[in-house]
């Protein structure tokens, strides 16, 4: 069976070899379809995060597969591979199959592409709970979308419009306006202008950040005084200073985001939106990778460089 390994924090994952894996009480065997490639699986590779396997390891927070032995789901069912745990403090699914507690499986009961069912959990449920449970997004609002091509942000975009919301999406840079749906009022962050004309404006209920970073800040200027900024993500910086005065004199709520610790409302989110997703009314964007291209997953994601999610197809 072959795997992704990281041996050393701060390394490439190395491609090896294992033994097959061996099913314990309560556990699953799955043959890993696909695997989700994120920024928490960067992030926990540093060795800094709150929680880490014991090297070596297999990363891997998402995936899905189907099932091959279980006492608990029929073989042949169709799974999504999460738990909050599954590639944090123990190994992941950057491998061909794995023996997986039952409880971190979620069977799907439409069948979807395997790279869409490793990919849309999260961005699906993140973009959701921020928008309605968090936002309390209503019609006729306006929802700033920050990285709006994004894996979190596309699906924002594509839930506030279907929500009768007008959005404004923030892209990093002019050619990728060309990649957003029609309704949405697309600005370039590197325009400074139009930035400071938002800052302005403030026409925002509600900002979706999903890139954090120093330039927060700036960006929770375009929301209205009583409104709120969600913030789910930190691809563009984990860092950014708060000017007391002048975020008390915007009268904008900060609140985080985290599916870690939301693991049930995820799956009711997800159950529930599964249709939309399986007919293609929710598109889910991603970039496919053969297992032995993991690195290079790595490298391009940690450089901004894929559209929507990165996935490892076996």
């Amino acid at each position: 069976m072959r795997a992704a390994l990281i041996h050393e924090w701060n390394t490439p994952p190395l491609i090896g070899d294992l033994a097959e894996p061996h099913r314990l009480q309560g556990e699953t065997l799955v043959r890993i379809d696909a695997a989700a490639v994120g920024h928490l699986d960067i992030t926990v590779a540093t060795g800094e995060f709150a929680l880490h396997p014991p090297l070596p390891y297999i990363p891997g927070v998402e995936g899905s597969g189907t099932v091959l032995q279980s006492d608990t789901f029929e073989p042949g069912t169709q799974v999504i591979v999460r738990d909050g745990a599954i590639g944090v403090d123990r190994d992941g699914t950057w491998r061909e199959r794995a023996s997986i507690p039952d409880a971190a499986l979620t069977p799907l009961r439409i069948r979807v592409d395997p790279s869409v069912a490793a990919t849309f959990f999260v961005p699906t449920a993140t973009a959701y709970i921020a928008l309605h449970d968090l936002g309390e997004l209503r019609s006729g609002q306006t929802v700033a979308v920050s990285g709006a091509t994004g894996a979190v942000g596309s699906m924002a975009v594509q839930l506030a419009l279907q929500a009768g919301a007008h959005v404004i999406a923030l892209v990093s840079r002019r050619s990728r306006l060309g990649n957003l749906p029609d309704g949405v009022r697309g600005i370039a962050v590197e325009d400074a202008s139009a930035l400071a004309f938002l800052a302005a404006e403030r026409p925002a209920d509600l900002l979706v950040d999903t890139i954090g970073g120093p330039s927060l800040g700036q960006r929770i200027k375009c929301v209205r005084p009583g409104g709120k900024a969600i913030c789910v993500g930190y691809t563009a910086g984990a860092k950014f200073t708060i000017d007391l005065p002048t975020w008390l004199a915007t009268g904008v709520a900060i609140l985080p985001l985290s599916l870690i610790s939301m693991q049930m409302r995820a799956k009711e989110v997800i159950a529930g939106l599964l249709p939309k997703i399986a007919e293609g009314t929710i598109r889910v964007e991603y970039t496919e990778f053969p297992l032995e291209q993991t690195a290079e997953a790595l490298h391009l994601l940690q450089a901004r460089g894929i559209r929507g999610r990165a996935v490892i197809r076996f």
